[in-house]
């Protein structure tokens, strides 16, 4: 009894530190809704750039946005939960002063990155869900 008390105990601590791990390494997961916020905000960035704003202006007042905005809890952050997130924002915010085009250009490009994001991490979520389910249940000696 006692053997199979410390056993348990030891696998009890590992499935938490396991689950602290990936929850603490798994990247914030964008909504269809963040996406299309997000190409709104490119659209307005390629816009502010047609009406004379100069590229480092934008950028850095947009990083210091970010700053400003990760000093919040990421739960209450619009976007910008992750490095991740700001990495995809910034990017093509970067790309709206590199490779001006109409703003309407940035904003589907970005919109259509951002999707294939959401679509690759539903996949990931539904591959995941399907090997659990496919998993053997514990047996005895696992016990």
């Amino acid at each position: 009894m006692k053997t199979e008390l410390t056993t348990l105990a030891k696998r009890t601590l590992l499935a938490t530190a396991l689950s602290w791990m990936c929850s603490a390494a798994s990247a914030h997961e964008l909504t269809l809704d963040e996406c299309l916020e997000g190409s709104e905000f490119i659209k307005h960035a390629a816009m502010s750039r047609d009406y004379g704003i100069k590229r480092e202006d934008f950028l850095e007042r947009m990083h210091a946005d970010i700053m400003a905005i990760q000093q919040f809890p990421p739960q209450l952050r619009w976007f910008v939960q992750d490095d991740a997130d700001a990495a995809l924002l910034t990017g093509a915010a970067e790309r709206v002063f590199d490779s001006p085009r109409e703003p309407g250009a940035h904003e589907s490009d970005f919109l259509q990155t951002c999707s294939a994001q959401v679509a690759q991490s539903a996949d990931t979520g539904v591959a995941a869900a399907d090997a659990a389910a496919d998993a053997p249940p514990p047996s005895a000696s696992d016990r």
